[in-house]
């Protein structure tokens, strides 16, 4: 049973990552500026203002956050530090992008992507942030990446260029990060939700969130659809695996741009759902440097 953990009232909530000790959920939100923590055991969140907006977040090993702002990934040594610089202002120059959806991988690299506003010409890029600050290009040509994932083995890298309604599965080095071909994993039907922000559980299975889909739906590793999650808002965007057991997923959604009829149809969109799934999350690396 889908339960509202937290009427936030997101814009652009995304990136939810579970700290394994803190037993805290930190979300952001992207137009906010925002990146969230929360305690679902209380309920209580507390919230750290950006003065840019922040794609992706995730813990460090050593401690606080590597982010991706508007151009430029920063890491935060501490709970309400200020992002400092890590790695090139790769998007300085481009100014109809910003990073967006990340992941980090079994040797704590992050791997974060950026979208365009910019439709009609697919520039975003997919890169790979290595622990020493290096960013590597490793996919170009898309318009919104989203839905970065890793199999339990960490051999099979999945990603989504949102629009094409296409999740695709890569065969990955995990000693070098190097991408193998990509093939098409799960192919969405246009109209019924694009695929969003994602996670994989224990059994190697892909949960993708899908904007404009009212949904969060259960892959096997061979990409066929095993469940369907209903939800109580239009735009749920990313989902994440936490609590003592990583047995409760975590969803967040998107408030923005929605007409009166349609937020009266949904009145907490925005905000941070919870259900109980039967096969746990995985714990999720660190981001190494």
């Amino acid at each position: 049973m889908v339960q509202l953990l937290l009427d936030a009232r997101a814009l652009l909530g995304e990136s939810p990552r579970w700290s394994v000790s803190e037993q805290r959920l930190y979300w952001v939100d992207i137009e906010g500026q925002a990146i969230h923590r929360t305690d679902p055991a209380t309920g209580a969140d507390e919230v750290m203002q950006l003065d840019q907006q922040v794609g992706c977040a995730a813990p460090r090993a050593g401690g606080g956050l590597v982010v991706a702002m508007e151009d430029r990934c920063a890491l935060i040594d501490s709970w309400g530090a200020a992002p400092r610089r890590f790695g090139p202002a790769v998007l300085a120059d481009k100014p109809e992008q910003r990073f967006n959806d990340g992941c980090v991988d079994g040797a704590g690299r992050l791997w974060v992507g950026s979208l365009t506003s910019d439709k009609a010409h697919p520039t975003a890029t997919l890169y790979r942030l290595d622990p020493d600050g290096s960013l590597s290009e490793v996919l170009g040509d898309l318009t919104t990446s989203n839905g970065a994932a890793f199999s339990p083995d960490g051999r099979t890298f999945y990603h989504a260029d949102t629009p094409t309604h296409a999740i695709r599965a890569f065969d990955v080095d995990p000693a070098t990060g190097n991408l193998g071909e990509g093939r098409i994993f799960h192919q969405f039907p246009l109209g019924t939700g694009r695929p969003d922000g994602a996670a994989v559980d224990a059994e190697g299975c892909y949960w993708s969130a899908l904007w404009d889909g009212w949904r969060v739906v259960r892959l096997s590793p061979a990409g066929e659809l095993l469940q369907t999650i209903e939800l109580p808002v239009q735009r749920p965007t990313m989902i994440a695996f936490g609590g003592a057991d990583l047995q409760t997923a975590f969803v967040t959604s998107a408030g923005k741009n929605l007409t009166d009829d349609e937020r009266k149809a949904q009145p907490h969109a925005g905000g941070v759902f919870a259900f109980r799934v039967e096969v746990p999350g995985l714990v999720q690396p660190m981001f190494a440097g």
